[in-house]
Order: C-alpha cells, then structure tokens, then sequence
C-alpha cells in the first residue's frame, strides 16, 4: 500500500507555507530543509514545539512533515507553517476533537491571520497619521 501525502498550505501576510505531511515517518519536522529543533531563534523553536504539544507528540511521532515557507519575514514564515502543519495534520487525522482543541486554542492556526499591513496615504507620515491644524 502506498503512503499517502497530505498537503495544506498557510499564509501571514505575505508569506506562504506549503506543508507535506508524510505518513510512516519518525517525528521529524523539517522547515526550509532545516529540522525544526535547530533553528537559530528560540521563538520560533518555542512556537513550532508548542503546536507539536498542542497536537500531541502520539501523533506528530508517525509522521515527516515537510514545510516550504517563502516571502514576508520570519516571524510571519513561522506562523505561516504552524498553520499549513495545523492544516496537515487535521487533514490527516479527520478528527473533529482535534480540530475543536485547536480552534479553541488558537483559531488562527487553522482559519488564518487576514490582518496585513495598511498602505500608507498622501497628507500624512503613515496609514493613519495626519498633519495637525492649529489654526482654532
């Protein structure tokens, strides 16, 4: 019988994750072809560790999940593969108990994070900024 491979994507902003769960596999989470346990910033170690506790080590330990992440920065790449690997692995387990425990943990990890930086406008140093009037 062939492993299967589930797929899911996620976006912060202007990143994008594209997540491969793997089924047979030995636990390793890989972000970039870099594994997750060695990844230079602690926070994003702490972030990716705290979604595998979230999910349950049972179940992240029979499976290789692959990650792809491009554009935005880092910290919105994390976040982008935690939801793509949250996706993943809801796909791959079809437990509605596991999709209310992540929901009600954090609902981004499996809706997504809409909010995006707002265009700055003319009159003013920023999106929302104006120059002041002090003619009154």
């Amino acid at each position: 019988m062939p492993k299967k491979v589930y797929l899911a994507n996620g976006k912060r902003k202007t990143s994008i994750a594209k997540a491969a769960l793997k089924q047979d596999g030995s636990g390793r989470i890989f972000l970039n072809k870099v594994p997750h346990d060695v990844l230079p910033e602690m926070i994003h170690r702490e972030l990716i560790n705290e979604l595998i506790y979230l999910i349950g080590k049972e179940i992240i330990e029979k499976v290789d999940i692959y990650v792809t992440m491009s554009g935005g920065g880092k910290m919105s790449q994390i976040n982008a593969a935690r939801t793509a690997i949250a996706r993943a692995v809801v796909n791959y387990k079809r437990s509605s108990r596991l999709r209310s425990k992540i929901q009600d943990y954090d609902r981004t990890l499996l809706s997504g994070d809409a909010r995006h930086n707002e265009p700055k406008k003319f009159g003013g140093p920023g999106a929302r900024a104006r120059k002041q009037k002090s003619y009154r």
